[in-house]
């Protein structure tokens, strides 16, 4: 697993080159659904992530993929039972093109209303990133909000409550999300953590971002205070989440609970990031 969480790490946000997003495959490639635990299932692309938490009140969604694969998820859920209304909230991590195009359509597609905190709100409302990156401002189709979170606010539907943690950096507004569910008599915590990696994101002298150093390292430290029995990331190889599946088909029925995930994470995020500052100090 480490040598994907450093690869994660170290990935850029991909160029807009010649109207075209050089995305990896697997971004695009589709994956059945499956259960993970509770009421969470994976219902986004092989290479990125989107989460349902289906309560018979109203299901939930939690990030979504590219915009030409709104059409995987709608299928995704409709597999296992999720019609287009009874989705009710669409969660946003943060305001990057691979995880915020699919807003727009999945949001007409279901009616749900659109949260996020006010820190990407502008980003998901203009269709645009919005920080100075060495890749520029990559673009999305531009989608409404319909609620602001705050920090430690719940979205609720039915007993289910998602919590808000506010980890911005990787964007001015990424929100990770917080779910404790029960499992046979114990209680868990999922955490869905938004990204820490750098990506690209200019350190010093960030016009459109100017507290991004600070905001990175209060990040650092609230996710490092957090316990994660379960770490469900955006981009799904953090934690390895396609292949804890497999395991836990093969009969681990623990295979998803490591509470060893969210700390190396977080050590191998801070690592990656005071190399990318020392070497944006040189120059």
């Amino acid at each position: 697993m480490k040598r994907r969480i450093l690869a994660a790490l170290v990935a850029p946000l991909l160029l807009l080159t010649g109207g075209a997003i050089d995305a990896p495959p697997s971004w695009s490639q589709p994956i059945k659904p499956f259960h993970i635990t509770g009421p969470v299932w994976y219902v986004g692309t092989r290479g990125l992530a989107a989460y349902a938490i289906v309560a018979r009140e109203g299901t939930i969604l939690i990030s979504g993929p590219m915009a030409g694969e709104a059409g995987q998820v709608e299928r995704n859920l409709a597999a296992i039972g999720v019609q287009p209304r009874q989705v009710k909230w669409i969660l946003n991590s943060h305001a990057h093109f691979d995880h915020a195009a699919a807003f727009a359509e999945l949001r007409r597609w279901s009616g749900a209303k659109l949260v996020a905190s006010a820190g990407d709100a502008s980003a998901l409302r203009r269709g645009r990133h919005e920080a100075d990156n060495d890749n520029g401002f990559t673009r999305f189709p531009p989608v409404a909000v319909d609620r602001i979170v705050r920090d430690g606010e719940q979205v609720r539907t039915g007993t289910l409550a998602v919590t808000a943690l506010l980890t911005p950096g990787h964007t001015a507004g990424c929100t990770t999300w917080l779910l404790p569910v029960t499992e046979g008599r114990k209680m868990l915590r999922i955490v869905f953590p938004c990204s820490i990696t750098v990506a690209g994101n200019h350190l010093y002298g960030n016009r459109a971002y100017p507290t991004i150093d600070a905001d990175y390292r209060r990040s650092f430290a609230r996710l490092a205070a957090v316990h994660a029995d379960i770490v469900l990331p955006m981009h799904p190889e953090i934690a390895d989440v396609l292949e804890r599946a497999e395991h836990r088909d093969a009969g681990d029925a623990r295979a998803f609970i490591d509470p060893t995930v969210l700390p190396r994470i977080v050590a191998a995020a801070r690592k990656d990031y005071a190399v990318a500052l020392a070497s944006q100090r040189k120059h």
